[in-house]
């Protein structure tokens, strides 16, 4: 059976990312510990496959290195176009999201990590995300890019646990009730 987990931060105010895209806010230096992940090298080991959304995933072909060497990634776009070159395990999947759980099962994918705002608000309004991991970084952006926007229908959730950090990050895990 596919589980599939949601990994992200945002600011207090909940945006994921400035209007123009950055996230260079998520990695000043300020709140770096040395020598804490906040759970995250945990999290990774975890995964089979990340899906990501496209415009996620064009931000993170910009990191020096790239992130993902050891672990598949599935970019899901509505573009029936859009194309990679690239060195790496990268994927397009084009088609409805209904169909994505039953593709990723055949290719024997069980925990996958949703990466992408768009993409975790479309799986959460089709009742297909499992859990999210929200790490909260201690600013107020004022505007940005939101890491939820408008749903047709409430979406319960159960928390499982949070953590503070010294830094004032604060992580918490919910379980996403179906």
């Amino acid at each position: 059976m596919v589980s599939l987990k949601a990994y992200i931060a945002n600011s207090l105010d909940g945006f994921i990312a400035k209007k123009d895209g950055s996230v260079e806010w998520i990695h000043a230096e300020k709140y770096q510990l040395e020598k804490e992940d906040f759970g995250y090298e945990a999290f990774m080991e975890s995964i089979d496959c990340i899906v990501m959304g496209r415009i996620t995933f064009e931000t993170v072909l910009q990191f020096d290195p790239y992130p993902f060497e050891t672990v598949p990634v599935m970019v899901v776009t509505k573009n029936p176009n859009y194309q990679i070159e690239s060195k790496h395990q990268i994927s397009v999947f084009t088609r409805p999201l209904r169909e994505l759980v039953p593709f990723l099962e055949t290719k024997g994918y069980q925990n996958i990590y949703v990466d992408g705002g768009k993409l975790i608000q479309s799986f959460l309004q089709e009742s297909m995300l499992d859990t999210i991991t929200i790490t909260q970084i201690p600013i107020l952006l004022g505007s940005g890019i939101p890491l939820f926007g408008v749903t047709e229908n409430e979406i319960e959730l159960k928390h499982r646990k949070t953590q503070s950090y010294p830094n004032g990050f604060v992580q918490t895990e919910y379980e996403i009730l179906k």
